[in-house]
């Protein structure tokens, strides 16, 4: 019987920096760097592959990105144009099929069927994924293809050769085809993980891979152990379905806003961007934590349970009441988390709630009414009260790890 595969992975190359040589063509094959803001000490968080070749990587400064690469050109990163290319990429690729998750902003999976699980079918899908982001994108935008019975697997397939490779894991070639790589080479195995492995006497891919399934779930101390060494030596595993719980932002404050009262104002407005998420995404609300990091004294937060709700006048209220109780010294940064979700659908009203089943409020509507305004007429149309001294660009709408924002939130 041929091989057979089931997942078709897809990671883009250098994205950030990619998307930037997209947007400025004249930038294609000249070494990029991709910083939060164009300050002389901002850090790179991302580089060009032809930087990359240079040694300039995540974490670098701009003066060692300077002098390790001359020529570098450094841009601001533009989180609403990632995530425009992002969708962009998702409709070319979904001309040859469809996509089964995004991982990440820059990271998707395929589900195979019938005779597309062929090894041969699946290798010749990948170069017509990579043709149409190249046609119908850009040709800037370069992805690495693994295909595998799975998604562990084909991620590590696709992380063999960069940028723009292919490649395919099956049973049958291991751990012989990745033996060359070091553990925390492999998605999933972080730093303090190998230090574990380390203690436990495992310190190649040749030793993982003989670890028993219940031994990984030992190491690991939870069962996300087990689940990795079943799929790295090529098992499928189902994962039970997650509910959402809670949704939050958070922010370093700039030199500016590091002030009690600004920060204060910088909290209020990550709490008003995640009140538009709960409408939007359709959720209510029934808990509140607000927390501030201070260089003094550490951290200080509180919280606590309210009725349902997904108003953003009565979150606000909430939110003066925990605020009051921490103490500041000295804010460098501040978070807010809304907890207790529970889809519009799902919600049972109580006894003396305002609202009907699944019915909002009238402030509800009114708080939809000025989302709507905001996003026709641009964000702060309409503001909930007074901004922060110094509005950082993309506050609650930045591309974190396996967060991608929806378009609309760039606008909020």
């Amino acid at each position: 019987m041929p091989p057979t595969v089931d997942i078709l992975f897809f990671d883009m190359n250098s994205y950030f920096a990619s998307v930037v040589q997209a947007e400025e063509p004249d930038l294609k094959g000249r070494p990029v760097g991709v910083v939060t803001t164009l300050s002389p000490g901002a850090i790179c968080i991302a580089a060009s592959i032809e930087a990359k070749r240079r040694g300039v990587g995540m974490g670098v400064r701009i003066p060692d990105a300077k002098r390790m690469c001359p020529g570098i050109v450094f841009r601001a990163a533009k989180h609403d144009v990632f995530v425009t290319y992002h969708h962009r990429i998702r409709a070319a690729v979904e001309t040859i099929i469809p996509i089964e998750k995004a991982h990440s902003v820059d990271e998707f999976s395929c589900r195979l069927m019938g005779r597309q699980r062929a090894l041969s079918e699946a290798l010749q899908l990948g170069r017509h994924v990579q043709r149409a982001i190249c046609e119908q994108v850009s040709p800037a935008l370069l992805c690495s293809v693994g295909v595998a019975p799975n998604k562990l697997l084909a991620k590590i397939a696709a992380e063999l050769h960069k940028p723009a490779g292919l490649n395919w894991l099956l049973p049958e070639v291991l751990p012989q085809k990745i033996a060359h790589l070091a553990l925390n080479d492999l998605p999933g195995i972080s730093r303090g993980m190998v230090t574990r492995l380390d203690r436990a006497g495992i310190h190649t891919v040749d030793a993982l891979y003989a670890l028993a399934p219940k031994e990984a779930r030992y190491l690991w101390r939870n069962v996300e152990g087990e689940r990795f060494i079943r799929q790295l030596l090529g098992e499928r595993v189902v994962y039970p379905e997650t509910r959402r719980s809670h949704l939050g932002h958070g922010q370093q404050l700039t030199t500016a806003n590091r002030t009690p009262e600004a920060a204060r104002l910088v909290a209020r407005r990550l709490l008003v961007k995640a009140g538009a998420r709960l409408r939007r995404e359709r959720y209510f609300a029934r808990r509140l934590h607000v927390s501030a990091k201070c260089a003094e004294e550490g951290r200080s937060q509180c919280g606590g349970d309210f009725p349902a709700t997904q108003d953003t006048f009565a979150l606000l209220q909430n939110f003066d009441r925990y605020w009051a109780h921490l103490t500041l010294r000295r804010p460098v940064s501040v978070s807010i988390m809304l907890g207790g979700l529970q889809p519009v659908d799902c919600h049972i009203a109580e006894l003396f709630e305002e609202r009907s089943v699944s019915n909002t409020t009238p402030r509800e509507e009114l708080c939809r009414a000025i989302d709507g305004l905001n996003r026709r007429f641009g964000q702060d149309t309409i503001r909930f009260g007074e901004l922060p001294p110094y509005k950082v660009p993309y506050t609650g709408a930045k591309i974190a790890f396996g967060r991608i924002p929806e378009p609309e939130e760039f606008s909020e």
